[in-house]
């Protein structure tokens, strides 16, 4: 397997959708260049964010083709690679794996709810095995207000005993800090990364390996700098940003906000059942983002 290499500034970073509701290859490509060049550490792409799940399996490969078609460094790249029909699944982390994606981040089946843990280890189980040629490190994408369905901390534990090397670490988008600790703990090389920026202080302790977020869209450098110093003001511009979607829309407020940053409206569109934010909470993003910005935080 390929030593790990998924660490600090992660962004969740969305994908852009050209005017037949199709991923805009291009665009995308250059708005994962710009963050890996301005503060990432790495992408997580195709996740929420990233509007996923509202594409064809079909769209999801052919985007994750183009990422390694353009020279992006593989190496700083995990995609999602969960699906509600295992066979999409495996379908997803294969070709993943076949073009160097250094993790595969699996939402669980999502559709039926309060199923069984053992219908999790067994979804998993078909994953592991159908990959196991190309055992490309698998996360755990912890969700459950979208899924429905946790990742809770008895079931990762039976997960490593039963695939220890191949699950690697997970994504906690719970905002449950008092969770992402305790998953965090299972076993010292399990890498775990909450989804927001304000643990990243912490995250330089040792505790997580850095975090993967949706804001850092629009404020990696930021993030950078409170992973890589510990800049506590940095840290703080960084969490302000994020706070500027609270009850918000997040992914089309964030689309609507990386229009305005790169001075380009067809980032803004976003895939159905989504839907772009209203005038009022555009504005009061985008006024808030450039007060923090006109700050010029030293």
């Amino acid at each position: 397997m390929t030593e790990r290499s998924l660490r600090g500034v992660i962004a969740a970073v969305a994908t852009v959708i050209d005017a037949n509701g199709s991923p805009d290859h291009a665009r995308s490509l250059k708005l994962a260049r710009f963050l890996l060049g301005n503060g990432c550490d790495g992408l997580n792409v195709l996740g929420t964010t990233g509007e996923a799940t509202s594409f064809s399996r079909e769209e999801r490969m052919g985007l994750m083709s183009a990422y390694r078609d353009n020279g992006l460094p593989m190496q700083r790249l995990m995609v999602g690679t969960g699906a509600a029909a295992v066979s999409d699944a495996i379908a997803l982390t294969r070709h993943a794996a076949g073009l160097g994606f250094a993790g595969a981040l699996v939402l669980p089946p999502f559709y039926y709810k309060g199923v069984p843990d053992d219908g999790l280890v067994a979804y998993i189980d078909a994953i592991v095995k159908a990959t196991a040629d190309q055992p490309i490190p698998l996360y755990l994408y912890h969700f459950p207000a979208q899924s429905g369905l946790p990742w809770h901390v008895a079931l990762i534990r039976r997960l490593l005993e039963k695939h220890r090397g191949r699950i690697v670490g997970l994504k906690d988008s719970s905002g449950d800090m008092a969770y992402a600790r305790e998953a965090a703990q299972v076993a010292p090389d399990f890498d775990v990364f909450p989804s927001t920026e304000a643990a990243l202080l912490e995250a330089r302790t040792g505790t997580f390996a850095g975090c993967i977020s949706a804001t850092a869209n629009c404020n990696a450098d930021l993030c950078q700098r409170a992973w890589s110093s510990g800049d506590p003001v940095a840290s703080e511009a960084a969490v302000t940003i994020r706070n500027l979607f609270n009850g918000k829309p997040l992914v089309s407020g964030i689309k609507a906000l990386l229009a305005h940053i790169h001075g380009d409206p067809a980032l803004s569109a976003v895939k159905p059942p989504l839907a772009e934010p209203s005038a009022a909470d555009r504005t009061a993003i985008i006024a808030g983002y450039d007060a923090v910005r006109a700050k010029k935080v030293a």
